[in-house]
């Protein structure tokens, strides 16, 4: 299975901006497109896309309780650098960078929560060498 894109709300883009535009190039993404006050785009590695944006319906958005995107880093380095990034850029730590034996042995990752507070994680699975 494949993601072709996922969407994280915001009531704030100015706010947002600020801490995808630091955290993005770590995970391999660039800004594609943006729509003013209303959303953006980042182009992700292998064709996916990660949408910031105002709700469509008006209502204010929230976290949801029980969702969390999980990106995919190049190494443990980039792990540690989009984390650092996220807290730097007004984002709050869940969860400092390191293995997480639990979820397998070559497992390696940190999160975060955006300054809207959506939950995210950083993830390697490899060793500091891959």
């Amino acid at each position: 299975m494949s993601i072709a894109y996922i969407t994280i709300g915001t009531n704030s883009m100015a706010r947002s901006r600020l801490y995808y535009d630091a955290v993005m190039p770590h995970l391999g993404g660039q800004l594609e497109v943006e729509y003013g006050d209303q959303a953006c785009c980042y182009a992700m590695p292998g064709e996916q896309r990660v949408w910031i944006g105002k709700p469509n319906d008006g209502l204010a958005a929230a976290p949801g309780n029980g969702i969390m995107p999980g990106f995919l880093c190049e190494s443990h380095a980039a792990v540690d650098a989009a984390h650092a990034a996220a807290l730097a850029h007004g984002g709050s730590n869940e969860g400092d960078p390191g293995p997480r034996p639990l979820y397998g042995p070559d497992f390696y990752g940190a999160y975060a929560r955006d300054p809207e507070g959506n939950k995210m994680s950083f993830v390697h699975f490899g060793s500091s060498q891959s």
